[in-house]
């Protein structure tokens, strides 16, 4: 898998580089992007085998939120049967292993895990990434992993989990720092097999009995952002994990030929002077993506496939960006000028930022500069 497919014709300065389950998790933790998430009953094998949608890298298929507890038993059976018909069209070479996205399964509680696990073959953990666990917290958390680790075990795989922080007891600020440490407890026990920290920013809103509007973001929202803010603080410091940021609810498609008379540089700043670009839901998406990026959470979950070329390649890196990261990795100490001769790097305090700007680089590409953004989603979708 390599992103940006949807753009074959792009000129990279530095290409993205392909990835797999199988690649080293240092580098497969920033390669999620844009993680779409869809019903666990919805039959998606033919568009996997078709390579329907080229832009697609990241899926989760949902038995939780997104799948009515009645039919529970027919997403689980459809899952299996999805895992085995990848598998055995890669096994028989009608399926590149370069077109499988990474697959995940977000399960509704520890109980249905555990019923999902028991039925998985080793045939088909070749084609799962991972599980998703919801409602993540010091309860439920060991629980989750133990078991984990334990089909890990059964099957000499590699199977990744990736918890969701969106418990009330997390919202709550009472309990919300001692409980994101007793969570952070848990992942360092488990640090191998945890891929990515996933936040639910609509469940947090739901406890305040808010919810964001188009025309503004989740960070505009003091309470739900106070709990983000602690959780990039407790599991993002000095790199511990990948935070990835929350699903955006708002989609509308773009008209066909809306590309034509994109900014020719400053995008960002353009989008957050809140010039008019796409509309007002893709708009908001990619504001939404700057502040992401700004307060270190790297790819986000998306409800939308309109969404993913917008996150991905907003997840590009700049080519200023990443060679005053590569000039920060590969000086001893001290301060030199920036490459852009616009900004001081102080190696030692930017350090952590510039491993993490190289990781993203390697991951989703490196672009001359931020009008070559536009340039990189600004293809019709097919």
């Amino acid at each position: 898998m390599r992103h940006h497919l949807y753009n074959p014709n792009f000129k990279f300065v530095k290409e993205p580089e392909k990835f797999n389950k199988y690649t080293d998790r240092e580098m497969l933790q920033y390669c999620l992007g844009a993680t779409m998430y869809m019903p666990g009953y919805k039959d998606f094998a033919p568009k996997i085998l078709s390579n329907e949608m080229a832009g697609l890298t990241t899926m989760v298929l949902c038995f939780e939120d997104a799948c009515p507890e009645e039919r529970v038993p027919e997403a689980m059976e459809n899952v299996h049967n999805l895992l085995n018909t990848v598998t055995e069209a890669v096994d028989n070479g009608t399926l590149s292993e370069d077109k499988v996205p990474l697959i995940f399964v977000r399960v509704r509680n520890t109980e249905q895990f555990r019923d999902f696990g028991e039925k998985l073959t080793k045939k088909e953990v070749k084609s799962l990434c991972g599980i998703n666990f919801p409602k993540f917290n010091s309860e439920n958390g060991e629980e989750y992993y133990s078991y984990l680790k334990e089909l890990n075990d059964r099957f000499g795989e590699v199977l990744y989990g990736m918890p969701i922080i969106e418990d009330p007891i997390v919202a709550h600020k009472e309990t919300r720092i001692s409980e994101l440490l007793k969570i952070k407890g848990i992942l360092d026990k488990y640090h191998n097999i945890v891929l990515q920290v996933r936040v639910g920013g609509t469940d947090f809103s739901s406890v305040f009995g808010v919810r964001r509007g188009v025309d503004y973001s989740i960070y505009d929202i003091m309470t739900v952002r106070e709990c983000l803010s602690d959780i990039m603080n407790v599991c993002g410091r000095d790199n511990d994990y990948v935070v990835s940021g929350p699903v955006w609810e708002y989609f509308r498609a773009p008209k066909s030929l809306m590309f034509e008379n994109l900014p020719e540089k400053g995008l960002e700043d353009y989008l957050m002077k809140r010039n008019p670009l796409v509309n007002n839901e893709i708009d908001g998406l990619l504001r939404e993506v700057i502040l992401d990026k700004a307060n270190g959470f790297v790819g986000r979950t998306v409800i939308h496939p309109t969404h993913l070329k917008f996150v991905n390649a907003m997840m590009a890196v700049t080519k200023e960006e990443y060679d005053d990261a590569c000039q920060i990795l590969g000086t001893s100490g001290g301060v030199v000028k920036g490459s852009g001769g616009n900004k001081m790097n102080e190696i030692k305090p930017h350090t952590n930022w510039a491993k993490k700007i190289y990781n993203r680089a390697r991951a989703f590409g490196v672009i001359e500069n931020e009008a070559a953004y536009a340039k990189l989603f600004g293809v019709e979708d097919k």
